[in-house]
């Protein structure tokens, strides 16, 4: 679980740059105002792309990083070591890593796995799993798509409208990091216990 030294920020985010310096400048931005504010960083691990460009702005402003990537993906994402490395063996056993050190979730640009990791610890919010800030830097308008799919769901009648601000949509880094602090847990999620021994 996360030590209250850490108070780490688990960031989703491309393993990739972008040719828009709009996202690179973001992620760039992103890191060194979340250690400038007091937070380190948990993440994907290795240094290409907006991933590194986070790590690097953190760590370069001394801030904590922890990275944490299975063996698989170390040539495609990057062995490069920014702080501390945790290898393992499956992606389920990232995520799960990430989450329990997080105190708070961000996402920035990315692709397919960005998405699911971002609409991965909503869901578990929603079940009442974690109740952790999820925060979107929306960047140029990049999520736009995804705010309009969710109130698509929500007419739909598959999301209760009281849980659209489980995701809180961001202009800027520096609005992203004060959402951390301003956050507010819905009362309106499913109320479950996640126990061993919990009925079926």
């Amino acid at each position: 679980m996360t030590s209250e030294s850490e108070n780490l920020v688990c960031v989703f985010c491309a393993s990739s740059d972008s040719p828009n310096a709009a996202y690179n400048d973001a992620a760039d931005t992103l890191g060194r105002e979340l250690a400038q504010a007091g937070y380190g960083l948990v993440y994907g691990g290795g240094g290409h792309g907006l991933m590194g460009r986070v790590a690097r702005g953190v760590f370069g402003n001394n801030g904590s990083v922890l990275g944490i990537i299975p063996h698989s993906l170390t040539k495609l994402e990057g062995s490069i070591e920014i702080g501390r490395t945790i290898l393992v063996d499956s992606m389920h056993e990232r995520k799960q890593l990430m989450s329990q050190h997080a105190m708070a979730f961000i996402a920035l640009p990315g692709g397919y796995g960005t998405l699911e990791e971002l609409l991965e610890v909503a869901t578990w919010s929603v079940l009442c799993i974690h109740s952790k800030p999820i925060i979107v830097l929306n960047t140029n308008g990049y999520y736009n798509a995804l705010s309009d799919m969710i109130d698509k769901a929500i007419e739909a009648g598959f999301i209760k409208s009281t849980n659209k601000d489980v995701i809180v949509m961001c202009d800027t880094p520096q609005e992203a990091i004060a959402a951390i602090k301003s956050y507010i847990v819905l009362p309106t999620r499913y109320d479950l216990t996640w126990t061993t021994n919990s009925p079926m």
